[in-house]
């Protein structure tokens, strides 16, 4: 006689995921901001959100997919589950405000080898709680339990954003001229790039863990959560917005790979004097054990450099002072030069590792 057997004896328990669900109630925002609500419930097919479009003449909608790599291997393994849901909600964020756009709903996705309610309740919580820091809510998402395609323990994350703007308020670095400032914004640590590099090196070299960096751990230090630049960012906009010409947040292929996505014309270059860049103790220890180039930090992290403004050079100071006055460092870095017909960016001096 065969043995029956069941979805659950596969690996899937579709009931711990209907009653972990059902406490998505008292999670997910209800009540929404002013631009975007929620009109629907949670549990329904898809999600249903009111946009305020009133004080928007040309509105267009910006979108943007992310997943924050293999660091939430690492952050998992290590028990920061909620610093990586932020992670991922300030990273998406960030995309998003460079481009001059009011973030306004999130859907999230997590995908799991075993579906554990206390981790999931706490992801969906923190994601939730990010996106009302950074004035937008999360309006639903997926979870899906997949024990075929990953082990009990493994979860992947990913989520997607929807933003607002002016069309003629787009911010793409098509006004960026010659004699424009670059500035940078400080980050946290290494944001969520360079993780495979990192990951390798805590393997073949143990005792890295063993470091303590400004008295925090070093897996404090690599797990910090992605900075959010929603606030300062917008705030500068709010004064300034004439005067911002690009902005670029600083990713994977660093400032080299990310600046030179918003010179729109060959006729510019953009030269950063990498001597004024103030490098976080974190990336002198990796560099130290991982013994490799400046060159190759500069392509694999960020260096303390999370996001980077253009400005009009005469505003430079009241832009940095709008920035720094919600907490988050500035300072110039560059200056937008003619080219000899072909954009580029340009790397003058050398970083200071002391």
């Amino acid at each position: 006689m065969m043995d029956n057997i069941s979805y659950e004896a596969a690996g899937v328990s579709i009931g711990t995921a209907n009653e972990t669900k059902e406490k998505f109630r008292d999670i997910v925002s209800s009540g929404g901001f002013s631009h975007c609500r929620p009109l629907n419930r949670v549990g329904a097919f898809a999600s249903v959100v009111e946009i305020g479009l009133s004080k928007y003449a040309d509105p267009v909608f910006i979108l943007k997919s992310e997943e924050p790599g293999s660091k939430q291997l690492l952050s998992i393994e290590n028990g920061r589950i909620d610093w990586i849901a932020r992670d991922l909600v300030n990273h998406l964020v960030n995309d998003i405000i460079v481009m001059g756009a009011v973030p306004c709903a999130v859907l999230d996705t997590i995908i799991c080898g075993k579906f554990e309610k206390d981790t999931v309740l706490r992801l969906v919580d923190e994601i939730s709680k990010a996106c009302t820091e950074n004035g937008c809510i999360l309006v639903g998402g997926e979870t899906s339990e997949q024990p075929g395609m990953l082990p009990a323990g493994r979860y992947v994350l990913q989520a997607s954003v929807l933003g607002i703007a002016n069309k003629s308020k787009i911010i793409d670095g098509i006004s960026i001229k010659q004699g424009d400032a670059v500035i940078a914004l400080a980050s946290n640590g290494l944001h969520t790039n360079g993780y495979s590099l990192v990951r390798k090196l805590m393997k073949t070299k143990p005792e890295i863990l063993n470091e303590r960096i400004d008295g925090d751990s070093f897996l404090d230090c690599i797990l910090r959560p992605h900075t959010s630049y929603a606030k300062p960012i917008q705030a500068a906009l709010e004064h300034h917005h004439d005067d911002i010409h690009g902005m670029a947040h600083i990713t994977g292929g660093g400032i080299h790979d990310n600046l030179i996505r918003i010179l729109q014309s060959d006729d510019l270059q953009a030269n950063i004097d990498l001597s004024a860049i103030r490098i976080p103790p974190v990336f002198n220890v990796i560099k130290r054990y991982a013994n490799v180039s400046d060159d190759e930090m500069l392509t694999t992290f960020n260096n303390g450099v999370g996001l980077i403004m253009v400005v009009e050079n005469s505003k430079t100071d009241a832009v940095i002072s709008v920035i720094k006055e919600h907490g988050t460092g500035a300072y110039r870095i560059g200056q937008i030069e003619q080219s000899a017909g072909r954009k580029a960016v340009l790397f003058s001096n050398k970083l200071s590792w002391d």
